[in-house]
């Protein structure tokens, strides 16, 4: 099990914001979780460590977004996020760590620069089978190595205006899906050894707080100044990484 506690002090922020955003407060920030654990240990390791977390998580998400789902965006999405799973699963060994350094660093920085430069709002735009395999195809594969699906889900969602509560509860399901789909490849590829497993037990009480604290903030927070901070920090994290890969 790890010790470090520079590594405790990121995973610790990392779980909880994490947990927030699965509990409904600023979804998609959830990208931050394993770019911020990179900072102490490999990034293979990140995500090995935040698996069994997130399949908590999900449970509590689920439980309280139950049925607020979008049962035709879900028949869209789940094909695509299988296909990119399995893509994810297939070429996991033939990233380097630094490579997936440079990966995590470079999503993490592109996506917080795309969102301070943005302007205006996507234009409102029906379901499509096409857009929903293509960005959830890529969502399975980012969530896959670095638990980074969010941001392509939210390209397609967010682009349909869904109200807050149906986006939330689609993300949740979909997420839900991939992350149990995803534990018995982990098993396979090694990632889920004892170390790696008792690290996230004892992070694992952080899990339904997060949950909880996002839920119970959802409809009372200004999510515009939440985002503001987490991208900012987002920034700074992937330029980092990107730094330690170069």
């Amino acid at each position: 099990m790890l010790h470090d506690p520079a590594f405790y002090v990121t995973a610790i922020i990392a779980v909880m914001i994490v947990g927030i955003a699965k509990g409904g407060l600023g979804s998609g920030v959830g990208i931050v979780g394993v770019p911020l654990m990179a900072l102490t240990i490999a990034p293979a390791r990140a995500a090995a460590i935040m698996l069994p977390i997130l399949l908590t998580m999900d449970l509590f998400a689920m439980r309280a977004w139950w049925g607020r789902w979008d049962r035709a965006n879900l028949r869209t999405m789940i094909p695509g996020g299988v296909l990119g799973t399995l893509i994810g699963w297939a070429t996991f060994r033939m990233l380097s760590a630094d490579a997936l350094r440079f990966l995590v660093g470079a999503l993490a920085f592109g996506l917080s620069l795309a969102w301070f430069l943005r302007r205006t709002e996507p234009a409102k735009k029906p379901p499509s089978m096409a857009r929903g395999t293509f960005w959830s195809t890529l969502a399975g594969f980012t969530s896959f190595s670095i638990h980074a699906g969010g941001p392509p889900t939210q390209v397609y969602l967010l682009s349909q205006q869904l109200d807050k509560g149906r986006f939330q509860g689609t993300t949740v399901a979909f997420f839900f899906m991939l992350n149990w789909l995803k534990a018995p490849m982990f098993a396979w590829l090694g990632q889920l050894d004892f170390d790696n497993l008792a690290t996230s037990l004892v992070l694992l009480p952080l899990a339904p707080l997060g949950i909880w604290i996002g839920r119970t903030l959802h409809d009372r927070v200004d999510e515009r100044v939440f985002y503001r901070i987490i991208y900012a920090s987002l920034l700074l994290i992937g330029a980092k990484l990107i730094y330690d890969a170069a």
